[in-house]
């Protein structure tokens, strides 16, 4: 459904859609994504990322179904050395990701029938994203200066969806194992990494040069986890999902995109 059918602002717009669909599973895939807007939008991102989770998470409490709802790397501080586990204390930088942990927080107190996606560095042929915002500044720009010293896993929002469809799956099955779990693709990478691959394989008859630079040189509203590298293993065990090639979505997202 889209926002002319429910505005995740209004949440007795929330409650009134789930009384009129009656479902068994919901999935709730929206967010107020725009990390460094939320900063001076915070009651926005706190309608959007908390308090319409909240009404989901109570609304599908009240009906006895489940709800599959997607979070973010974003809620970890990016201080640990490794892949962070879903254990991990949480430590948001922005007010993104606060309100996103603020969401898995009202989802977990009111649904124990749930399942909390994290997942990383969406990417795709469609929306706005850093693939479609790499492309676009190289086509008046012969050299890009892109941040170096962020790692994470660029993850295809169709790989998401067919882990979202797995876990569906397995919920419409009655095998549910509920709780947190971490899904992105294999390889992390960082943003100037990613920028290079995206420019190798789309060329488009330019060469367009990608210089490293660090944070301090990029400075952002909102500050950003350093490290942001998900340890999927978890939702492996429980659900049979396999960490993606990045680089291969990456492949079949490009294709979709006008030459």
């Amino acid at each position: 459904m889209g926002r002319d059918e429910c505005d995740l602002a209004d949440t007795t717009a929330v409650f009134r859609v789930i009384a009129e669909k009656a479902p068994d599973l919901v999935v709730n895939a929206a967010a107020y994504t725009a990390v460094d807007r939320a900063e001076s939008e915070p009651e926005l991102a706190m309608k959007v990322n908390a308090e319409a989770p909240a009404a989901l998470a109570q609304a599908c409490a009240e009906r006895g179904a489940a709800l599959i709802h997607l979070s973010t790397d974003y809620v970890f501080d990016g201080a640990k050395l490794g892949a962070y586990v879903e254990a991990d204390p949480i430590g948001p930088l922005s007010v993104y990701g606060r309100t996103k942990e603020a969401g898995e927080a009202a989802v977990r107190d009111r649904l124990d029938r749930h399942v909390i996606v994290r997942t990383s560095w969406v990417f795709s042929s469609h929306g706005t994203n850093f693939l479609k915002t790499m492309l676009r500044l190289g086509q008046s720009n012969s050299a890009l200066r892109v941040v170096s010293d962020q790692t994470g896993a660029p993850t295809s929002a169709r790989d998401i969806a067919r882990a979202v469809l797995r876990v569906a799956e397995t919920v419409r099955r009655r095998k549910s194992t509920w709780g947190t779990f971490h899904f992105s693709s294999a390889e992390p990478t960082t943003w100037h990494g990613f920028a290079q691959a995206i420019f190798a394989l789309a060329r488009a008859g330019r060469d367009v040069a990608v210089t490293p630079i660090s944070t301090a040189e990029y400075p952002t509203a909102a500050r950003r986890p350093l490290n942001s590298v998900l340890d999927c293993s978890r939702i492996g065990e429980a659900y049979g999902i396999s960490q993606p090639s990045w680089r291969a979505a990456l492949v079949d997202a490009l294709l979709e995109l006008p030459a």
